[in-house]
């Protein structure tokens, strides 16, 4: 299928730093299977959402996981 111009809108990944970053409705679906903070123990200081970009990224361009830009976590 060539991209027409109704296509390119659709799929534009506009506001994220990568192109693998995740949109706001992509999250909202994918946020409810991601763990609970446990109770107990040290409290999460990392966003999952960034994680999750970050593992994106990674399996987007292929780079090691060392590789990755200092801006995720």
């Amino acid at each position: 299928m060539a991209w027409t111009e109704l296509t390119r809108r659709q799929h534009a990944r506009a506001g994220g730093k990568y192109a693998s970053d995740l949109t706001d409705p992509e999250w909202a679906l994918i946020a409810p299977f991601m763990p609970a903070p446990k109770t107990t123990g040290r409290p999460r200081t990392t966003s999952l959402r960034d994680v999750f970009d970050a593992i994106l990224y990674m399996a987007t361009t292929g780079c090691q996981w060392r590789m990755l830009p200092n801006d995720f976590p």
